[in-house]
């Protein structure tokens, strides 16, 4: 009978990330409901260290993959490792984060473990001792619940929507043989390019400020850049700035960008397309600036300014200043 609530730890140059936090926090939330074990798998080059700080947030043990061809991801290599130790130990749950690692490799592990997948979850629950998957359906427009029919039973965690919560465990580790080699790797890391501007990646980001088509130019985004230097946000971007060569492709959100769900969403000159929407609906706050009374963003805004972003945001950011100090 499968046991166990499991997750794949996701580390980047040897540092786990805040996602990691999330699953491991959401599985032991699970695990306590039906009285199991949480369980990592964790690969990299160096990590083992990293094994205590997952036992922070409720980890009872980690199966680990310490070796130099998990240096950098591959799906081949992290597909076939996770695969092996899962079909090993028959867990019941197994989570990953909807992050750009994690879509990528459930989408492979699906098909070694023949299973089904919930991906994009914003909300996860036992029934009956049977994990239930809350996920937003037509871009959002509706929202579904998905159970499942075999194990493991796989669901990717929307970033930024489960709450983190330290839960100190012990958090053995478990070595295991991947049984990979450099033959079962079909594609090879030649180059990583790096963002070396430092800001916080949109995925990971607590607060946002977005320009869409309003910005009516890239070099107007000085003025969003200077409002989120004072909150600590991250810039982000609609489609249409984008596709307009505005603003760099990883700065886009959306359901053909990147789904956000930060603390607080300031979208400045977005009208609110669905597909922007899609992307956005899920934060906490969000609050709209746009001059068109009419524009679909004011249906999910919280708070809704109409009135000219250029006027409007170098006063925010003024009052932001005078608060923040």
């Amino acid at each position: 009978m499968a046991k166990g609530v499991w997750f794949v730890a996701e580390q980047r140059d040897g540092a786990l990330r805040k996602v990691s936090f999330e699953c491991a926090s959401t599985a032991r939330k699970l695990a306590d409901e039906t009285g199991d074990e949480v369980c990592a798998v964790l690969l990299g080059s160096g990590v083992e260290g990293l094994a205590a700080e997952l036992g922070k947030y409720g980890v009872d043990k980690v199966y680990l993959a310490d070796a130099p061809i998990f240096a950098q991801y591959q799906t081949d290599s992290y597909a076939n490792a996770v695969a092996k130790i899962v079909k090993e130990k028959a867990p019941a749950i197994l989570l990953l984060s909807w992050s750009v690692l994690g879509k990528d490799l459930a989408s492979r592990l699906v098909g070694k473990l023949a299973t089904g997948m919930a991906s994009d979850c914003v909300e996860l629950r036992m029934d009956n001792g049977r994990l239930v998957a809350k996920r937003p359906m037509y871009a959002g427009k509706c929202f579904g619940e998905i159970t499942f029919a075999s194990d493991p039973q796989m669901a990717g965690l929307r970033p930024n929507v489960f709450p983190v919560a330290e839960n100190v465990k012990a958090a053995a580790v478990e070595k295991f043989d991947a049984g990979v080699s450099d033959g079962d790797v079909k594609a090879k890391v030649m180059e990583v390019q790096k963002d070396t501007s430092g800001k916080v990646d949109l995925t990971e980001a607590e607060i946002i400020v977005s320009g869409g088509r309003g910005m009516k130019g890239p070099e107007n985004y000085a003025i969003l850049e200077e409002l989120a230097a004072v909150l600590g946000a991250t810039v982000g971007a609609s489609r249409a700035a984008v596709d307009a060569g505005w603003r760099p492709q990883s700065d886009q959100v959306g359901q053909t960008g990147k789904v956000v769900s930060p603390n607080l969403y300031i979208a400045c000159g977005i009208s609110g397309a669905i597909q922007h929407l899609a992307g956005m609906s899920s934060s906490k706050y969000i609050v709209a600036v746009n001059k068109d009374p009419d524009a679909p963003i004011f249906q999910k805004a919280d708070y809704g300014i109409v009135d000219d972003l250029f006027k409007v945001v170098p006063e925010v950011t003024k009052a932001a200043k005078s608060l923040l100090g």
